[in-house]
């Protein structure tokens, strides 16, 4: 089983990047999918949720508007596209898959939002 993150790197403030978590070895259309990050002496924290059919999704209120997930079954990968940038979203966002009590995680990728 595998989630691989890809996608993250340094951007200005203000700009925009493209998550993709790319899954292997499980049956990734049955599992809902999350975006977390975790910014240095912070907790963890949801970013984003899409279910197993790609129909349903949430995004907290705080990132409404710049973050949208999305999913392709076919390509068996997952995206976070983030827009509108902040240093404060400076994190490493890793990708979490989960069925009933069946959970995998991805190694995470950085996100710097620096000038």
């Amino acid at each position: 089983v595998q989630l691989v993150e890809s996608g993250g790197g340094l951007v200005q403030p203000g700009g925009s990047l493209r998550l993709s978590c790319a899954a292997s070895g499980f049956t990734f259309s049955s599992f809902a999918m999350r975006w977390y990050r975790q910014a240095p002496g912070e907790e963890r924290e949801l970013v984003a949720y899409i279910n197993s059919g790609g129909i349903s999704t949430y995004v907290p209120n705080s990132m409404k508007g710049r973050f949208t997930i999305s999913r392709d079954n076919a390509k068996n990968t997952v995206y976070l596209q983030m827009n509108s940038l902040q240093p404060e979203d400076t994190a490493v966002y890793s990708c979490h898959a989960r069925r009933d009590s069946i959970e995998f995680w991805g190694q995470g990728t950085q996100v710097t939002v620096s000038s």
